[in-house]
């Protein structure tokens, strides 16, 4: 049953530091990840498992490691939309988008690559922000509805994208 479209602000602050040189970007956090008000919130989510496979690390079990993890290895991570109306968690049903600034982050961090997190992430990213002159990177999405792509395959394309 399709949930009712709702106007929602996006409720997470960006993740990153000073010394990030990579800004990863999703859509809009999804019904869970706004009901645990942190990022890839659903554990279906590959996102966590792929981070921590590429970086050979143990997978974050609390926010507080999954913030670590991202400010380790030098990454930001936010979300292109800033708010909009949207149906539960389908990317599909985003409408009325507001993007987020992304100067926040690429005027204080030397960011040199920016990867897109489906191609949800993608389509907003490129309407809101052509002016962006950051080289950009369409990646297979993480979600659980992309079960096209395994977890190997995907760990293997955003590791030759990340690192």
């Amino acid at each position: 049953m399709q949930q009712e479209p709702q106007t929602l602000i996006h409720p997470l602050d960006p993740i990153f530091a000073e010394d990030a040189q990579v800004l990863i970007l999703g859509s809009f956090p999804s019904a869970l990840s706004r009901q645990v008000v942190f990022y890839y919130g659903n554990p279906q989510n590959r996102f966590w498992k792929v981070l921590s496979t590429i970086f050979e690390c143990p997978l974050p079990q609390t926010n507080g490691e999954r913030k670590a993890l991202i400010l380790s290895n030098r990454l930001a991570l936010w979300d292109v939309v800033a708010s909009c109306r949207i149906s539960g968690s389908a990317d599909s049903s985003i409408s009325r988008v507001v993007p987020n600034d992304l100067s926040q982050i690429l005027s204080r961090a030397p960011i040199h690559k920016i990867l897109l997190n489906g191609k949800t992430a993608a389509r907003w990213f490129y309407k809101y922000h052509p002016d962006v002159k950051t080289p950009t990177v369409v990646l297979p999405s993480t979600s659980p509805a992309n079960a096209a792509w395994s977890l190997d395959r995907l760990c293997e394309v955003w590791k030759h994208e990340m690192l």
